[in-house]
């Protein structure tokens, strides 16, 4: 048996500005320069798909595996989820609360495939980059208020970019009490308990410890925004070149993980004495 707690940042510790240590973003809007149109026309990919579960539900995830490589938050991944909600779920521990951390988020709103038939979850995995485009899709409370179409494409370098092609209302308005409503990224940890008690259960907690929160002002139509990935003590597995690296986080060595990680990490480790996994830890789960 397992039980979830999870623990996020609180708001003082939330990044806005450009610089969000472990990402740099750039907005961009239609009087940009042409070369700047982070727009997959992705309808034109022979290898374009469109789920029809996802299609026509609400609150629904899919399992996606890729084809490559993608470094997030400077570690691996080569599953994700795509969810009915704006969002994939970089996680792969399934809970009732996927909104709550560890996610790329180009909008996470209550959006319902149901109420339309035009509404469609579309990707492509060509190799290089995982595009996912949510397609005239409509907010459940809100459908009144217009069809919404945008895309979030992870590629093999680590990039992650954001293009919106319909938004017709101004983000920050859209009702949040029964859905969240982001844009941005989230990771977390998860810590593995024992339970003296039970020990047949294992408690995971987990833990976010670094979110970014980009500005719901600047998401219009025919908007962008890149975020380009920094390096991270993740990609050193030696002190010599963790050391001469200097770029720029306090890390120590853990002799459990044997590797480099950050203090703010590692101090969780240290203190609950359990197995650390630097990996991901309502919506429901299709295949």
């Amino acid at each position: 048996m397992r039980a979830y707690h999870i623990l996020t940042m609180p708001d003082r510790k939330r990044t806005r500005d450009m610089d969000h240590i472990y990402y740099t973003s750039k907005f961009y809007g239609p009087t940009d320069s042409p070369d700047r149109d982070l727009w997959v026309n992705i309808e034109q990919m022979d290898m374009g798909r469109v789920h029809g579960i996802l299609s026509n539900t609400h609150r629904q995830t899919l399992r996606v595996n890729l084809s490559f490589d993608f470094p997030f938050y400077g570690h691996s991944l080569r599953e994700i989820h795509v969810a009915t909600g704006g969002f994939i779920y970089t996680g792969d521990v399934i809970h009732k609360m996927l909104t709550a951390t560890q996610y790329i988020a180009p909008l996470m709103a209550n959006f319902d495939l149901s109420i339309s038939q035009n509404s469609t979850v579309i990707y492509c995995d060509n190799g290089t980059a995982l595009v996912v485009q949510w397609d005239r899709v409509y907010l459940h409370d809100a459908s009144h208020l217009g069809s919404f179409t945008f895309q979030a494409a992870l590629y093999k370098d680590g990039r992650i970019t954001f293009a919106y092609k319909e938004v017709p209302i101004d983000i920050s308005k859209i009702n949040s009490v029964n859905h969240p409503v982001k844009v941005g990224l989230s990771d977390a940890f998860v810590v593995l308990h024992k339970i003296e008690q039970l020990p047949n259960v294992r408690r995971r907690t987990i833990y976010e410890y670094h979110r970014v929160e980009l500005l719901k002002s600047k998401i219009a139509n025919i908007t962008a925004v890149e975020m380009l990935p920094l390096p991270t003590c993740l990609q050193f597995s030696s002190c010599e070149t963790c050391v001469t690296a200097q770029i720029g986080f306090n890390c120590s060595w853990c002799s459990r993980l044997q590797r480099y990680t950050l203090e703010y990490l590692l101090s969780h480790h240290q203190t609950h004495q359990h197995t650390l996994i630097h990996k991901k830890p309502s919506h429901q789960h299709s295949r």
